[in-house]
């Protein structure tokens, strides 16, 4: 494998997959990984937007990145919080999310999840 897709059998997913034959491989690519991922942490109350915070974040390449090696998908992923919002519970509630989602969603074996919350609020252009 390249580490750009996944391969699993369809009959491991979850419930809201279509059954298929056992032995019949689904294959998702990076891009539905990265955009499940970060679909998931949006849904997160106190998540503002994934992204990177600051004036220069266009600089610093993608708020996702998911690495799948030997069957496990890791990510990191990059969030802005919304003000208020106490962030070790809310990295929490990330993790979990993105998670679920890599485990149910997607129907792939979970390697790590780290959060990075890279700002608060929201910087004004």
């Amino acid at each position: 494998m390249d580490g750009r897709d996944a391969h699993t059998p369809a009959d491991s997913g979850p419930e809201t997959a279509p059954r298929r034959l056992a032995g019949d491989p689904l294959t998702v690519s990076h891009s539905v990984i990265v955009e499940m991922v970060r679909v998931a942490a949006l849904e997160v109350p106190g998540v503002l937007k994934v992204s990177r915070g600051g004036p220069l974040a266009w600089l610093g390449g993608s708020p996702v990145r998911a690495n799948v090696a030997e069957g496990r998908v890791s990510v990191r992923v990059r969030i802005v919080a919304r003000p208020g919002h106490p962030l070790g519970p809310l990295a929490a509630q990330v993790r979990e999310a993105v998670g679920a989602t890599i485990v149910r969603l997607l129907g792939l074996e979970l390697g790590a999840v780290t959060v990075v919350i890279d700002g608060v609020g929201g910087w004004r252009s």
